[in-house]
C-alpha cells in the first residue's frame, strides 16, 4: 500500500508549449487509467490547478445488457419506414 501512496503523490512535470500544448507522462495516466481515444472532461479548481476526469457516457454500461432487443426492434425496418 506505501507504494500505491508514494507513485500517487510523485509529481512529474511538463512544459506547455506555445500552441498551449502540454505532454501527461504515461506513468500519469496509467494511474489514472486514462488510454488513448479516451475522452476527458476539464475542470479548474483553484489557481494553478487543472483538473482532468476520464468521461463514461453511463449508458456505454448498458449496451449489449439486453441481448435480442436490436433484432426484437429491428431498427432497419423501422428507418425505412421513414423514407416511404
Amino acid at each position: 500500500m506505501s507504494g500505491e501512496v508514494t507513485e500517487r503523490r510523485r509529481r512529474r512535470r511538463s512544459r506547455v508549449s506555445r500552441h498551449h500544448q502540454i505532454t501527461v507522462p504515461a506513468a500519469i495516466l496509467d494511474a489514472a487509467h486514462i488510454g488513448p481515444g479516451d475522452e476527458v472532461d476539464f475542470a479548474t479548481d483553484g489557481d494553478g490547478r487543472i483538473v482532468v476526469t476520464r468521461f463514461r457516457d453511463p449508458l456505454e454500461d448498458l449496451i449489449g445488457s439486453a441481448p435480442g432487443l436490436s433484432a426484437a426492434t429491428d431498427l432497419e425496418s423501422l428507418r425505412d419506414e421513414w423514407e416511404r
